[in-house]
């Protein structure tokens, strides 16, 4: 069994990655165990370069916002604003933050400098805009939308005026109240006004739509996409704060699927143009279900991954990440009977593993469960190892 488990192992290279693969996928995910570890991020932005040199990738998605990351990309693009404006305004979840992501943005816009727009990289955010505590107001998506619209179509096409949406979304704080995300009693989702809003975004995303073949042709192909992702982000907003309010017991696993949901379909959108190399929680790429331990008990739902793999099939591939030790948060050297222990055995201080073919070593003996000290470390779930397509092995994580 170790020859077998030491013939998974292979570099970590963006051609090694490939060589896991039948054929270059439309979308290609990295997962991480961990947030807010800069040395995770260093080997994803070292993954991007190399995809771009070698593999012709252009796009890279990651989970913060994905109207705020319309900023980044901007800059990335068109050089439009500052890189200090960019890490401070256009990154959701304290991401601007990290040396890492700064150091990506640099990289994307020297990259860019003087290129025709076929050839520059791509930003984008996929999740929702929403925080652990919360939902933002509905009120950037619901108003870009409706601008787009009154600008190019007749004033009679549209279900109301800017002014009477202004007047039904109200002050912003009302939809982002902190509390809301555990008393259902302070969500402003199913009120009167919430309720028409969602009419209004419904109708507002039937116009776009309707008005396509003229829309499309009218403007630059990045202000058609725009609208359709204000429209995906206020119907996405709009459902997500209705079920804030609920009060049922299905209310948390319905709202973690509902961030995925909203995070399926921006992946399946950025997709569109071409392979894109997406990096977030192992949890939210996975192909099987994810679950959470919540104050309320366990939570499960499809994760986005899944959602977008049930869609590209083959085209999707997972690449998860599992750690040996990451000392500074608590997380000490694995037991050897888990999947990570197994690994740490091995010489190489990282490695890529071939999941399917681990598993296949591994099946007369499943690895145990590893149990992680510090709740922002999620060790990787062995029973996913033959659904993932290959495994990234850290044996140490540095503190920085």
């Amino acid at each position: 069994m170790a020859t077998d488990i030491k013939d998974s192992a292979h570099t970590v290279e963006a051609a090694a990655v490939m060589g896991l693969l039948p054929a270059r996928p439309r979308v290609l995910a990295l997962g991480e165990p961990a947030h807010g570890e800069d040395s995770l991020l260093e080997l994803r932005n070292e993954l991007f370069r190399r995809l771009v040199e070698q593999e012709g990738y252009r796009t890279i998605a990651i989970e913060s916002d994905c109207m705020t990351g319309l900023l980044v990309d901007d800059y990335v693009t068109a050089g439009t604003g500052s890189l200090d404006e960019v890490m401070e305004s256009g990154f959701s979840h304290g991401w601007g933050a990290s040396a890492a992501n700064r150091e990506l943005v640099r990289w994307m816009r020297a990259h860019n400098e003087g290129r025709p727009a076929s050839e520059r990289l791509r930003f984008a955010g996929i999740d929702g805009p929403l925080e652990i505590t919360g939902a933002a107001s509905p009120r950037q998506a619901l108003t870009g939308l409706h601008g787009h619209l009154s600008s190019r179509v007749d004033a009679g096409l549209l279900p109301c005026t800017a002014e009477a949406l202004d007047r039904l979304l109200g002050p912003d704080d009302r939809w982002t109240d902190p509390a809301a995300m555990t008393e259902p009693a302070r969500s402003v989702g199913q009120s009167d006004e919430a309720a028409r809003l969602r009419l209004i975004a419904d109708d507002l995303v039937a116009l776009l739509e309707a008005q396509a073949p003229y829309l499309i042709t009218a403007a630059p192909r990045e202000e058609w996409d725009r609208a359709v992702l204000y429209g995906r982000t206020a119907t996405g907003l709009l459902r997500y704060h209705h079920w804030m309010a609920d009060d049922s017991p299905a209310r948390m696993g319905r709202l973690c699927a509902l961030r995925d949901l909203m995070m399926a379909h921006n992946l399946l959108a950025v997709a569109e143009g071409g392979p894109v190399l997406v990096h977030a929680h192992n949890s939210h790429l996975q192909r099987e279900k994810s679950s959470m331990q919540m104050w309320q008990g366990r939570v499960e739902w499809w994760s986005a991954g899944a959602l977008v793999s049930a869609r590209l099939g083959g085209e999707y591939a997972f690449v998860a990440t599992a750690l040996g030790t990451i000392r500074h948060r608590g997380v000490d050297t694995p037991p050897p009977d888990t999947l990570e222990g197994i690994l740490y055995a091995l010489p190489e201080d990282g490695c890529l593993i071939d999941a399917p073919r681990l598993a296949t070593a591994l099946a007369d003996t499943p690895p145990a469960p590893r149990v992680s000290p510090w709740f922002g470390y999620a060790p990787f779930d062995p029973a996913h190892l033959a659904d993932s397509d290959g495994i990234v092995f850290v044996k140490d994580l540095p503190q920085r």
